[in-house]
């Protein structure tokens, strides 16, 4: 018998590719924009990427879904009607549970000092509407990727890897 028959009859087995992908738990992704057609896009443009989509219309419902669902990364709007991302981002910063999870700025505010201020503010990134889809993939990747005590690399499935 040789080593390779001897593996397979002591009951181990590797699992292909597709079963370790399978296997990985999905990003979840908190989107927060009071606009519900953004949230709607939003959406559509994440689930094929294979990842869990949870959304928030304001920063109550936001500070809830974090506390319950964990999620991986949020995109938020910067101006909300209850309060302004920026403060979002701050509350986030302030406890241990959530200062580590990414923030990307998903905002209609598109000059340089606006991006700045928001970078300044604690937000990991920003990406200005009307973006290009391909631009919010990569920095949703680069957002997943960039914190591995959050995701490492090699658990981001494949589809919202790339």
């Amino acid at each position: 018998m040789d080593d390779l028959e001897l593996f397979h009859r002591s009951g181990h087995d590797f699992m292909s590719s597709n079963e370790q992908l399978s296997a990985i738990k999905a990003p979840v992704i908190l989107a927060v924009d009071d606009d519900e057609d953004n949230l709607l896009l939003l959406t559509y443009v994440l689930e094929p990427l294979n990842c869990t989509v949870i959304t928030a219309v304001d920063a109550h419902t936001a500070f809830e879904k974090v506390e319950i669902e964990h999620p991986d990364l949020i995109l938020l709007d910067v101006m909300l009607p209850d309060l302004d991302g920026l403060q979002i981002v701050h509350q986030l910063r302030q406890d241990s549970k959530t200062r580590a999870i990414p923030v990307v700025a998903v905002t209609a505010l598109a000059r340089e000092e606006d991006k700045n201020r928001i970078l300044t503010a604690g937000c990991n990134d920003y990406i200005s509407k009307p973006y290009l889809i391909e631009d919010l993939e990569a920095i949703i990747h680069r957002n997943l990727t960039r914190n591995r005590s959050v995701v490492a690399p090699a658990e981001v499935p494949m589809d919202c890897a790339s």
